[in-house]
């Protein structure tokens, strides 16, 4: 006797692809939606900091971090640590803000959160939505300008994902990454120094795998 085999029907077999490119397109579509989100916390970050900045310069005439009159005005343990009034922030962006003596680009954070313009407590950096570090610094630190043309103090977001960099790039400036106020290195490492040794990257390369750090003049 011949023993019939049943298979799959070929509505069957359409039905289960469909579902699986439904599926599949579903994965996709939230990941596209996640990496525009963290794009826009990106920007932000960029937008409210270099807001806050400002608020801070307008109300006191003095940048936070290099603010003389700082410990004067926030006098209760734990009292502000004053800057030299210089005009300048002394310190990398990602400087070890734990340490006992850390430098005015970390007490540019506590002065604006003492402010209260932005929040939370200290002079430790805060974290972009990539887990990078977000923080400041003068130029290159060394007197020169930063990433080939960035002087003055800027704001650096390490850590982000090609996508990301070339995203927030592209909507706060122009796009390319070694030209215009926002300007990018590829990273060699997590949270690399900016100094006078950084290289500017030539262009973003949307490789899955590639990671910048951005820094925008302030």
């Amino acid at each position: 006797m011949k023993r019939l085999q049943k298979g799959f029907t070929l509505v069957e077999i359409a039905i289960v692809l469909v579902i699986i490119g439904l599926l599949l397109g579903g994965i996709l579509k939230g990941q596209e939606m996640i990496t525009q989100a963290k794009t826009k916390n990106v920007i932000a970050d960029f937008s409210g900091i270099s807001t806050a900045y400002h608020s801070y310069l307008d109300r006191y005439r003095a940048t936070p971090g290099d603010d003389g009159a700082a410990a004067g005005r926030w006098a209760a343990a734990p009292a502000a640590v004053s800057g030299n009034g210089n005009g300048a922030v002394t310190g990398a962006y990602n400087a070890d803000c734990a340490a006992a003596s850390p430098p005015e680009s970390c007490q540019w954070w506590d002065h604006l959160r003492r402010a209260g313009f932005i929040a939370g407590n200290g002079a430790i950096q805060p974290a972009n939505t990539a887990g990078g570090m977000i923080g400041v610094q003068t130029g290159d630190t060394a007197g020169g300008a930063a990433l080939g043309g960035l002087s003055g103090l800027v704001l650096c977001s390490a850590n982000l994902p090609d996508k990301i960099a070339l995203a927030v790039d592209t909507q706060l400036d122009n796009g390319l990454s070694a030209s215009g106020s926002v300007r990018a290195t590829l990273n060699t490492g997590s949270n690399p120094p900016i100094d006078n040794t950084t290289t500017v990257a030539a262009s973003y390369a949307e490789t899955g795998s590639n990671v910048y750090t951005l820094c925008r003049q302030l």
